[in-house]
């Protein structure tokens, strides 16, 4: 949440308005009254293209034949929470485009709040479990867990969104539609019954939704990538496999930490502020245009993970061509029809029998 914020103060990674206003800050800058502008079609954007992504990868998911494995259900579960983050930011460009003016009602400012923090928050413990996923896959495989048991997995998962759901609790109660009277508009804005709500909200999303997770995930992957630096790794049944998936998670762990550390390190400043340890009206400001462009980034991140499945994902590349084709059994009716009306021709003709690659599977492979 925004804890000191500007004139026309865009929605942060809760999507809250703070509209107590000091004199300092009042007057917009033109960098930031430029970033304005630009924020409805950015997070169209990215709504389109992450509606769009996150929906292939769910459908992959869900109809591919063979049974999900644990990683399958983390990184579903994931796709499933940025899917639900990008289908809530509509609501803010039409509300930003409108200069704040809520269209929607009570009940969608709540929900829709609700809804973005409290998929921030599943989305990064998603994350730490698929990290934790691949540190015992490689690096204990000998050691048999619970958290590599698919009905495992399933219960966590759901606990985990009680858990986001119960953490986003404060939205749900203090968010409603006020008219603030130095906008003009009746504004979708969070306002805390004490000042140390704020500071709250902002230190648990630092450390629950942050720092803690960041320390889970280095760990693993310190280990992971000493794993794979192992040659004698690549002998072990089933480790190419293993390692593709990790590169995989490596590469979305990446990619979360590029997009939120500056967002997470302008909350921390944001909260040093309210506290006055921070110097100077340009301060105040320059946090605010960095809380903008962090927040973009941020945004962009459920974006951006369905293009590094298919970019990174050798696996899901090859799942995603099996579901969205012709099904198998079909296709091999066709075949086995083909092959019954020419089988003369077919055994006088040794050539065509050595370059057809479709009984043994060849042609079929990705």
């Amino acid at each position: 949440m925004l804890l000191n914020a500007s004139n026309w103060p865009a929605p942060s990674v809760d999507s809250s308005l703070d509209w107590e206003l000091d004199e300092c800050r009042s007057n917009a800058t033109a960098a930031w009254l430029w970033l304005s502008t630009l924020q409805p079609a950015y997070l169209a954007l990215v709504s389109v293209v992450g509606m769009l992504g996150n929906s292939l990868v769910l459908c992959v998911f869900l109809l591919q034949r063979k049974p999900c494995t644990v990683a399958d259900i983390y990184l579903g579960n994931l796709a499933a929470a940025d899917l639900f983050m990008v289908s809530c930011l509509p609501f803010w460009a039409v509300t930003i485009a409108r200069r704040y003016l809520w269209p929607f009602g009570e009940l969608l400012c709540k929900l829709v709040n609700v809804a973005i923090s409290m998929n921030y928050l599943c989305s990064v413990l998603f994350l730490v479990l698929v990290s934790v996923d691949r540190y015992l896959a490689l690096v204990k495989p000998m050691r048999p867990s619970r958290l590599r048991r698919v009905a495992w997995a399933k219960r966590i998962c759901l606990a985990i969104w009680l858990q986001g759901l119960f953490l986003s609790t404060p939205i749900l109660l203090f968010r409603s539609v006020r008219f603030v009277e130095d906008a003009g508009v009746e504004a979708c804005i969070l306002v805390y019954p004490h000042p140390a709500w704020a500071v709250q909200h902002n230190v648990t999303l630092n450390v629950l939704g942050f720092a803690l997770p960041v320390l889970v995930v280095s760990y693993c992957s310190w280990h992971i990538v000493g794993v794979l630096r192992e040659a004698g790794a690549w002998r072990l049944p089933g480790a190419k496999a293993e390692m593709r998936s990790t590169h995989l998670v490596l590469a979305v762990l990446g990619v979360f930490l590029l997009c939120w550390t500056p967002h997470q390190a302008v909350r921390f400043l944001d909260t040093l502020d309210y506290f006055q340890v921070t110097p100077g009206c340009l301060w105040g400001k320059v946090l605010d245009i960095g809380l903008q462009l962090s927040t973009y980034l941020a945004y962009s991140n459920s974006a951006v993970n369905p293009f590094l499945f298919v970019i990174m994902g050798k696996h899901f590349r090859r799942r995603a061509k099996e579901v969205f084709r012709i099904p198998r059994g079909r296709l091999s009716q066709d075949v086995t029809s083909t092959v019954s009306r020419s089988a003369g021709k077919r055994i006088n003709d040794g050539r065509h029998i050595k370059n057809n690659h479709l009984p043994n599977g060849k042609k079929t492979t990705f």
